[in-house]
């Protein structure tokens, strides 16, 4: 578009260094939360996983020293962040995986920034410039390849995996209302890890009572991959991603930075061929390039989607 600055050198690297940290932290997600289904109820899993990362970013906010109170305000957008980031969200992406693959659901997740652009553009103005288009209409059609390959492999019988496709869709739109709202000017009035914080731990006080009315007392596992798992999806795979995550929301907005769910499935599929015996086919590589390409010319675009 004519007129609509590039970003300098310098705003690029700061952009794309998180982008990467974002797509390498998420992309490996995958298998833990496949590992933490074996006997805890995927709600217990995901109570255990946010009430690490609430506690986690919360003295992270007090390091820094924000201010770690909210106002009504503060605390009604938080709750409603919590509820849909970290109990719609993750209750769905965990049953999914009750029914598919680990990298269907991936590849699911890649058709995130069809919703965040369309509820961008709805509630916050934003336009995609055309060469964001075209490198989003590439990466769907390397999304819908690996899409193809996944569903040809899948063990599970077709309503089994029509299923579990649903469950993590409805996963999907929940995830973008959660983006979204992190792009308005309600959540950049407040620290971003206090928010973040408290919504974590009001989404993990939400999925507790879920899962004491639906599947009974706390259980947990004492296997050691169990719990160093919820260390590691509450540490590093939500505290510090989350916040790096929505920081990348509010400097480039929810399009483009939903551009990492995109990429994401092709780390997971790399790290499934290292761990799990993955094996490519030419219509997964495709499907893998073509991603790639789509995510460098979406990156490159002139328009800021500000």
């Amino acid at each position: 578009m004519i007129g609509a600055p590039a970003l300098p050198r310098s705003a690029r690297i700061t952009v794309l260094i998180p982008f990467l940290l974002v797509t390498l932290i998420w992309g490996s997600t995958w298998l833990v939360i496949k590992d933490q289904l074996a006997v805890v109820p995927p709600s217990w899993s995901v109570s255990y996983r946010f009430l690490v990362a609430g506690v986690t970013t919360l003295l992270w906010a007090a390091f820094r020293r924000d201010r770690l109170l909210l106002d009504a305000r503060g605390f009604l957008f938080a709750a409603c962040l919590g509820l849909a980031q970290f109990v719609l969200n993750f209750n769905f992406v965990y049953r999914a995986e009750s029914h598919v693959t680990s990298g269907v659901v991936a590849v699911v997740y890649a058709l995130l920034l069809v919703p965040n652009a369309i509820l961008a553009r709805i509630f916050l103005g934003q336009k995609m410039g055309r060469q964001l288009l075209i490198g989003s209409i590439v990466a769907m059609a390397g999304v819908a390849l690996l899409f193809l390959h996944e569903a040809r492999l899948n063990p599970v019988g077709p309503h089994e995996a029509l299923l579990g496709i649903g469950i993590a869709l409805a996963g999907v739109l929940s995830a973008s209302v959660a983006n979204v709202m992190q792009a308005t000017g309600t959540a950049k009035a407040y620290p971003m890890a206090t928010t973040l914080g408290w919504a974590m731990l009001i989404g993990s006080a939400l999925d507790a009572s879920f899962a004491l009315a639906t599947v009974g007392p706390p259980v947990i596992e004492t296997r050691p991959a169990y719990l160093l798992g919820i260390v590691y999806l509450g540490v590093i795979g939500s505290s510090i991603t989350f916040t790096i995550y929505f920081q990348l929301i509010r400097t480039i907005g929810p399009a483009k930075a939903a551009y990492t769910s995109v990429l994401i499935p092709v780390i997971a599929m790399l790290l499934s061929t290292l761990f799990e015996g993955y094996r490519w086919s030419l219509l997964a590589v495709g499907g893998g390039v073509l991603v790639l390409v789509g995510l460098v010319l979406a990156l490159r675009a002139r328009r800021p989607n500000r």
